[in-house]
């Protein structure tokens, strides 16, 4: 992957702001940060919720 420089600043401190914030709101999952025309047109999370240690299996535990 090779970084282009571009003159335009298409991050702005309210895009930095949210993605920002979508980082720190997860425990477990994923951003997803969509452009089009190099510019950011939407910023998708995904939280997965981990149930290991409620569920478990030897203690009858599960589906």
């Amino acid at each position: 992957m090779s970084l282009k420089q571009n003159p335009k600043n298409i991050v702005n401190d309210a895009i930095l702001k949210e993605i920002s914030d979508a980082i720190g709101s997860l425990e477990f999952g994923t951003v997803t940060i969509k452009v089009h025309g190099s510019k950011i047109i939407q910023i998708e999370v995904t939280e997965k919720r981990r149930f290991d240690d409620v569920w478990r299996v030897e203690e009858g535990g599960g589906i």
